[in-house]
C-alpha cells in the first residue's frame, strides 16, 4: 500500500477532529515550500556534499548576476565573452540546515558542465565552454571559507555537454560532449589520453546532435551502459570495447540533448545473489525534428512516454509506458522509499534558448514496483516554471532540493516568457507528511559519516513510535548525484535487504544488513543510508564505504 493512499485514508478519519485540523493542498501528492527567493544565480547544476551542503552554479557568460563577489573580490577573465571583469558570484554553496547560501568564485565558464563525487568527499568538476572546456575544478567540502581550485589543461578533450560517472577503480570517466567522440579519465595516473567512441559519431545527428549528455550507468557487471539519441551500447573502458548492443528504442525518437528526457538506474536489488538484474528507465523526450521546428518557431508537444529494459538479460528488450503528462527537460531522481521522482520540464518544444513552452508544474511519482499501467502517481504543482537550465537533488532529509531555470542567453527577467529563476524550492514528497511520523523510523546507530567496507555484516539501531511490522522495514543507500540538463549523475541507489528487526523494547529496534560485496556494485564513496518502514525512510545518515 503506497503513502499516498494511507494519506488519503487517515485524512478521511481526522477530518471531524479538531486536533488533527491542517491546511493541506491537496488530500496527497506532495508539497512545495520556498527556501529562498533569490540566490543571486539560476540553479543550473548541483551536488549534495556530505556535509550537507549544496554547490549550485550557472555560468560566466551570463552577464553580471544578483549576489556579490565578497570583501570587493572580482573575477578578471579576458577570454569571457560577457564580462571580462565580473565582481558577481556564478557559483554558490547553499547550507540545507541553516537555509543559507555563499557566494563562491569560478574562475573560468562552467556552463553546460559536468562532475561527480570522488571517494573522499570532493567534488570534481569537469569542462564547460570557451576557456573553461579543458579545465578540472576541484571543491574540497569545509566549514566556511574553501572555494574552487582549479586545474588548467586538466582534461585531454573539450567537455562541453559531458557525462560523468565514477568508477569501482576510483577514477572518473568522462563521456562525450559536443564534437568529442570519445572518453577519458580522471586522475590521469594510468591513462592520460582519448579513447575513441565511434558511438557517438553514430548517434550524432548533423546541425541536431541529440546526443549530448549522454546517460551512463554503471551496470553490474563493471561495464558502463552508455544511451546517446535512441540507442545504446555496454562499454568495457578498460579494453575499450563494446561488449553489449541494445535495440533501439521503439518508436526512435531521440531522447538525449537537446531532445532532451532523462535516465535513472532503478534501484539494485538482492545484491548478495548470484545474478543481481539491472533495469534503466528513460522517461519524456521531443519527436525527431522537434529542435530545428523549435527553432524556427514551432513548438512541437513532448514525448509521454518511458522506456524500461533490463540491461542484465541476454536479450534485453524495451517495455514502454506512457506517462500521465507529456515532457521535455524534466528531472527524474531516486527517492529512498525506491519510487522515482520525475519533476520539472515542459511539455512542448525542446531543450536550448527559448525552445520549451507550457511548463509542467505537476511532479510524477513513479512506483517501479507496481503493475503497468498502475505506476504514476501526480503530484500536488509548483507554481514556478522550471524550464530549460533546471536542476534539482535529494537531500539527507528526504526533500528534494529544486532550482534554476534560464532559457536566456543572459539573465533576463522583464518582457519574457520565463524570466530567469534565481530561487530555490524544497519538495516534500508525501512520506514527509506529519501524520506518518508515529511510523517513521529514526537511526540511532551507527554515528554520521560511519566508515563501513564492503561485505561487512552491520547492525542498524532504530526507534519507531508505534510498533514496527517487522516484513516491512528495509536499508536503502543512495548516491549523491551531480545534476544537470535533466540528468543526475552517479546516481544509485542499492536495497539492502529485508532482515530480520530484533524487538529491543522502549521503541527501539536493531535490523541487521550486509554491505555491497563490492566496489562494481557500489564505488567507494559516500552514499546516504535511509530505514525504510512502511515506505516511509527515515532522516538519512551519511556512510562512507570503502575497501
Amino acid at each position: 500500500m503506497s503513502p499516498t493512499f494511507i494519506l488519503f485514508f487517515l485524512l478521511l478519519c481526522f477530518t471531524s477532529q479538531p486536533c488533527h485540523r491542517r491546511i493541506f493542498t491537496s488530500a496527497a501528492g506532495g508539497q512545495w515550500q520556498l527556501l529562498q527567493k533569490s540566490i543571486g544565480i539560476s540553479g543550473m547544476h548541483m551536488q549534495l556534499l556530505n556535509n550537507d551542503k549544496v554547490i549550485i552554479f550557472d555560468r560566466t557568460d551570463f552577464g553580471k548576476s544578483n549576489l556579490s563577489l565578497p570583501d570587493g573580490k572580482c573575477r578578471n577573465d579576458p577570454h569571457d565573452t560577457a564580462l571580462t571583469v565580473d565582481c558577481t558570484a556564478h557559483s554558490v554553496e547553499y547550507n540545507v540546515a541553516v537555509n543559507t547560501f555563499r557566494a563562491l568564485t569560478v574562475q573560468t565558464d562552467v556552463w553546460c558542465s559536468s562532475g561527480a563525487l570522488m571517494p573522499d568527499g570532493r567534488l570534481v568538476q569537469t569542462g564547460g565552454f570557451n576557456d573553461g572546456e579543458r579545465r578540472v575544478r576541484i571543491f574540497t567540502p569545509c566549514d566556511s571559507s574553501c572555494d574552487w581550485v582549479e586545474i588548467e589543461n586538466g582534461l585531454a578533450g573539450r567537455r562541453w555537454y559531458a557525462t560523468n560517472h565514477i568508477l569501482p577503480d576510483d577514477r572518473q570517466i568522462i563521456v562525450g560532449g559536443r564534437r568529442e567522440f570519445n572518453y577519458e579519465f580522471y586522475p590521469k595516473n594510468t591513462a592520460p589520453g582519448l579513447f575513441k567512441l565511434p558511438f557517438l559519431s553514430e548517434t550524432n545527428e548533423r546541425g541536431v546532435e541529440n546526443n549530448l549528455y549522454p546517460f551512463c550507468h554503471l551496470n553490474v557487471d563493471g561495464n558502463l551502459f552508455i544511451f546517446a539519441n535512441n540507442r545504446a551500447i555496454l562499454l568495457d573502458y578498460v579494453n575499450n570495447r563494446v561488449v553489449k548492443m541494445y535495440p533501439s528504442i521503439p518508436g526512435g525518437d531521440p531522447r538525449s540533448y537537446p531532445s532532451t528526457g532523462s535516465s535513472v538506474l532503478l534501484p539494485l536489488k538482492n545484491i548478495q545473489g548470484p545474478a543481481i538484474e539491472a533495469e534503466v528507465l528513460i522517461c519524456g523526450g521531443a519527436p525527431r525534428g522537434s529542435y530545428l521546428l523549435a527553432v524556427n518557431g514551432t513548438l512541437v508537444p513532448a514525448l509521454n512516454t518511458c522506456g524500461r529494459i533490463k540491461i542484465t538479460d541476454p536479450n534485453p528488450q524495451w517495455v514502454m509506458e506512457m506517462m500521465p503528462q507529456a515532457r521535455v527537460m524534466g528531472d527524474m531522481i531516486l527517492l529512498p522509499d525506491g519510487t522515482v521522482l520525475i519533476i520539472n520540464g515542459a511539455a512542448a518544444g525542446t531543450a536550448g534558448w527559448e525552445n520549451g513552452r507550457d511548463p509542467v508544474l505537476n511532479p510524477v511519482i513513479y512506483r517501479p514496483d507496481n503493475p503497468i499501467g498502475l505506476r504514476f502517481e501526480i503530484q500536488n504543482p509548483t507554481t514556478i516554471p522550471r524550464m530549460y537550465h533546471s536542476s534539482g537533488v535529494l537531500l539527507r532529509d528526504g526533500r528534494v532540493l529544486v532550482g534554476g531555470s534560464n532559457p536566456h542567453i543572459y539573465y533576463n527577467f522583464t518582457g519574457v516568457l520565463f524570466p530567469t529563476e534565481l530561487s530555490l524550492e524544497a519538495f516534500s514528497p508525501d512520506y514527509l507528511d506529519f501524520l506518518f511520523n508515529n511510523i517513521r523510523p529514526k537511526i540511532i546507530a551507527p554515528a554520521n559519516l560511519a566508515n563501513l567496507y564492503y561485505g561487512q555484516k552491520l547492525t542498524i539501531r532504530f526507534s519507531c513510535d508505534a510498533p514496527v511490522v517487522q516484513d516491512r522495514v528495509v536499508v536503502t543507500l543512495v548516491s549523491p548525484s551531480f545534476s544537470t540538463h535533466s540528468f543526475s549523475m552517479n546516481q544509485r541507489q542499492l536495497v539492502l535487504g529485508k532482515n530480520m528487526v530484533i524487538v529491543l523494547g522502549m521503541n527501539f529496534y536493531d535490523v541487521e544488513v550486509t554491505m555491497p560485496p563490492s566496489a562494481v556494485l557500489a564505488p567507494s564513496g559516500n552514499y546516504l543510508m535511509f530505514v525504510v518502514h512502511q515506505n516511509i525512510p527515515s532522516e538519512g545518515i551519511w556512510i562512507h564505504l570503502q575497501p
